[in-house]
């Protein structure tokens, strides 16, 4: 009876941390498609996949900061699109050739068009579905204007900017550029939400914004620093996704907004805010990368890629709903006299 005892506390344990339950349902999903292709689980295609999916990867930051004040941003890819096509052209007319230039030049436009957003949203009160429906529109439309719909092609960018995708000289050999500043923008975000004041405002916000307020958070301001964060990754990305592809494109990261906030309900962030740990959304944006690489892999057909993408995203919400009916249910039981 001990022992018994003792695992159903050990599996309580497991089951009750959602990062830990994802870390065990990615390794599943590792093991099964090593064995349906022995290529998989090797440092050349793990490099790959990873260099690939910093973009996805790192954008979930931007959403996950979002979603825990209760809004969202479908406009984070049309950001990007902006964002990225802005600086390339800049850099192909000869503005700059300096690749941390393009990079702080992309950043800067990105945090502008979330400065936007987030002033719509907290000062226009309209409701950010809404808001980030109709914005998404207006910058995919300004990045077909700006760009005259004629792309910026390889030849037209600086070399240095085109290699460093495929360097390792921030890590000093260790890894890729891009996938050591997810790394450090992971970090960094980690350090933010758990060991800052500003953190615990935007969880504050997300979870109570009635209490918030009247403990004297400024709601509207949270709101706009928040769209504005989101704003600037998805700057961030848009130099990560040009120098990774060698161009800059309009129609660039169409639909990407869709595989980030997967990667962060996955990753158990909850729609309705105040929930969600930069950990799970980490394990989240990566099962969402193993995924994608995978299924090619194993012969599965890109029309088929796409709908099983979609029922990830929808078992990811009904868990996210179950799992948020049960932490109620557990404290309205505590609260029993």
């Amino acid at each position: 009876m001990p022992k018994t005892t003792g695992f159903r506390t050990f599996w309580k344990r497991i089951t009750n941390s959602r990062e830990t339950t994802l870390f065990l349902v990615l390794a599943v999903i590792c093991a099964f498609i090593q064995l349906r292709n022995h290529t998989f689980l090797t440092a050349k295609t793990i490099e790959d996949m990873l260099k690939n999916y910093s973009t996805t990867i790192t954008l979930s930051l931007g959403m996950m900061s979002v979603l825990l004040i209760g809004g969202i941003d479908i406009s984070v890819a049309s950001s990007l699109a902006f964002s990225g096509m802005c600086a390339s052209l800049l850099m192909r007319e000869g503005v700059y050739s300096s690749t941390l230039v393009m990079f702080l030049v992309s950043i800067a436009i990105g945090t502008l068009c979330g400065l936007i957003v987030g002033s719509v949203i907290a000062y226009g009160d309209v409701i950010p579905i809404i808001a980030t429906l109709g914005l998404t529109n207006i910058f995919r439309g300004a990045t077909y204007l700006v760009s005259d719909s004629q792309w910026v092609s390889a030849y037209q960018f600086q070399s240095a900017f085109k290699q460093f995708a495929q360097t390792k000289t921030l890590s000093f050999g260790l890894m890729n550029n891009l996938i050591f500043i997810a790394l450090i923008c992971y970090v960094v975000f980690f350090f933010l939400m758990r060991w800052t004041r500003f953190g615990r405002r935007i969880y504050a916000v997300g979870s109570n914004p009635e209490a918030a307020a009247i403990s004297g958070i400024n709601i509207k301001k949270i709101k706009l620093v928040v769209y504005m964060m989101a704003g600037s990754f998805a700057g961030l990305v848009g130099a990560m996704y040009t120098s990774l592809y060698a161009s800059a494109q309009n129609d660039m990261a169409l639909g990407m907004e869709m595989d980030v906030i997967a990667a962060c309900v996955l990753g158990g962030v909850s729609l309705s805010g105040g929930q969600g740990s930069v950990a799970g959304v980490l394990l989240g944006a990566l099962t969402m990368a193993v995924i994608s690489k995978a299924l090619p892999l194993i012969g599965i057909s890109q029309f088929w890629q796409r709908a099983i993408k979609g029922l990830i995203i929808l078992l990811a919400i009904i868990m996210n709903i179950l799992a948020q009916r049960a932490l109620q249910k557990n404290q309205l039981k505590a609260r029993e006299i």
